[in-house]
């Protein structure tokens, strides 16, 4: 039997993820709006979509290459999303200028970090099967472990220098991950589509 036989694998730890990234949603929603942090409010929105985006490829397992490859051009608008939302919260934070709490700052994204960690854990050996769908997966979980690091970083430098701009730029950082995640994902799902039409009578 071949690991994708039945999908079990796979399909446990997109599950896992899905509710990994729904359950610190919440958290680092509530501190984002507590502490007034851009990075925060776009991670937070990030693990929204993610929570969705894995529910779509749970649903996607097993579904002939032509309906992946359609699935992976639709995750890869939906990567966007967060990015609109923090382009809106960064022009509020141009406006403010007020920065945000730099402990709760870093405490909450370490605990994302940790989150992220776990998640891309689970989905690294499947990272190449099931084309677009498992690859957007673990280029999420990649993309928000490196975004963590940031936001704990501009926390530490707000700790030291009082501004609302080291919060600004990572917020503004995790816009042009996401975008660059789109593309890649986008790509992926051109290529699958692509092969499908040339392999089709």
């Amino acid at each position: 039997m071949t690991e994708l036989d039945g999908h079990g694998p796979l399909r446990r730890a997109v599950l896992w993820v899905a509710l990994l990234n729904f359950g610190y949603f919440w958290v680092e929603f509530t501190v984002a709006q507590s502490i007034g942090s851009v990075s925060l409010f776009a991670d937070s929105i990030d693990f929204l979509e993610d929570t969705a985006i894995n529910l779509l490829i749970l649903i996607g397992i097993g579904l002939s290459l032509v309906y992946r490859a359609r699935l992976g051009m639709l995750l890869a608008g939906v990567l966007l999303i967060p990015g609109i939302a923090t382009l809106w919260m960064a022009w509020n934070k141009v406006m403010s200028q007020a920065p945000p709490d730099a402990f709760d700052l870093s405490l909450t994204g370490l605990g994302a970090l940790f989150v992220n960690l776990a998640c891309a854990f689970l989905l690294v050996r499947f990272r190449h099967h099931q084309g677009s769908l498992t690859r957007a997966a673990f280029l999420f979980a990649r993309n928000d472990a490196l975004a963590n690091v940031a936001i704990i970083a501009a926390g530490l430098i707000t700790l030291l220098w009082h501004s609302a701009l080291p919060d600004l730029i990572v917020g503004l950082g995790i816009f042009l991950m996401n975008l660059d995640a789109a593309r890649e994902v986008y790509q992926a799902a051109r290529r699958e589509h692509a092969e499908t039409r040339q392999l089709q009578p």
